[in-house]
């Protein structure tokens, strides 16, 4: 039951999205740029989506720069590397930035009743990734843990947690999962000793999420990080000691098709491995064939850590910085 998170098809719900949303192992949804227009029409369509299910996890990737999803009508949000640029100059001011852009993120999601978003991108930024560039902050292990530390309590200050993303690390190599196979040769040392740093640390600083990658690392499993036992329950349960919610990346990415053809036994695997809820995003075939095949119950553990994810609007603050939300903005806009 509510193991997956799924997409609509655009700004209003038609038929097979109701029909979708019903299914009992749906728990969440993730909106798109194709269902936002303005404010208004996507109020009315998180209503539309709470009214068939209450307590349905509504969420999207709003990272800031080049992904995040909703434009006009929102506060533009620097791309994350801009903040670490801002901080070898002055770390004062780059936290008190990145602290106030989490603020706002959390603020206007939550004023139209979005759970969450998929952030901040805790992977380094070896000069190489085409897909994660400059969506990380830094490639210095101590400047990213402090920028995304910064920012996650700015969410928090808006009632909001944080998904850290891609575990154990994206940022080595430069193939794009969305389009292709992705392998990461380096040893489980290596990655242990750089990449999965900012991750114990965030996992510390009090991060409810983590989405792992779709990156094979054949040193330690033959499975992208999100469909593998070792990466999910030895590394990031056991090692980390993390005890929040797994998201896994969509699983209508190549790099996911490629470990495995069937998106019922992809899915399946990726359950069994240790994720909490599975994104099926942008193949609605697929997700039809997924939801008449797939038998699965998530234990209570797994939907306790799922709706800790639920924001929790008692829990925001009216200044952040000591700066109201208008006034955070004008800063913002100034980055």
């Amino acid at each position: 039951m509510n193991c997956l998170m799924i997409d609509i098809e655009g700004l209003e719900l038609i038929n097979s999205d109701i029909k979708r949303i019903k299914h009992p192992l749906v728990g969440g949804i993730i909106l798109f740029s194709r269902n936002y227009k303005d404010k208004p029409q996507l109020i009315k369509l998180i209503i539309s989506i709470r009214k068939i299910k209450k307590n349905i996890l509504v969420a999207v990737d709003h990272e800031g720069g080049r992904v995040q999803r909703f434009k006009d009508e929102f506060t533009n949000i620097p791309k994350m590397s801009l903040f670490g640029k801002i901080h070898q100059k002055d770390k004062k001011l780059a936290n008190k930035i990145a602290k106030l852009s989490g603020w706002i993120i959390a603020e206007e999601l939550a004023a139209v009743d979005i759970d969450f978003s998929f952030t901040p991108v805790l992977d380094v930024d070896y000069g190489a990734s085409s897909v994660i560039g400059n969506r990380a902050f830094h490639q210095d292990i101590d400047t990213i843990s402090e920028l995304a530390s910064s920012l996650v309590e700015g969410l928090k200050n808006g009632g909001m947690q944080s998904v850290g993303k891609h575990f154990p690390g994206h940022g080595f190599i430069k193939s794009d999962t969305h389009l292709e196979t992705a392998i990461d040769n380096r040893s489980l040392e290596t990655i242990q000793k750089n990449d999965m740093l900012t991750f114990d640390r965030l996992i510390n600083k009090g991060v409810k999420g983590i989405m792992p990658s779709h990156v094979i690392y054949p040193s330690c499993d033959d499975s992208p990080a999100g469909l593998s036992d070792f990466w999910l329950q030895n590394q990031l349960r056991g090692r980390l000691g993390f005890g929040g919610a797994i998201f896994s990346d969509d699983m209508s990415m190549q790099a996911a098709q490629d470990s495995e053809n069937n998106i019922t036994v992809r899915v399946k695997n990726a359950l069994i491995a240790g994720c909490d809820m599975v994104l099926v995003c942008n193949s609605p075939i697929e997700l039809d064939k997924l939801m008449a095949e797939l038998q699965w119950k998530s234990d209570i553990k797994s939907l306790e850590r799922l709706q800790a994810m639920r924001l929790n609007k008692d829990k925001h603050v009216l200044t952040c910085c000591n700066q109201t939300i208008e006034e955070a903005r004008l800063i913002i806009a100034k980055v």
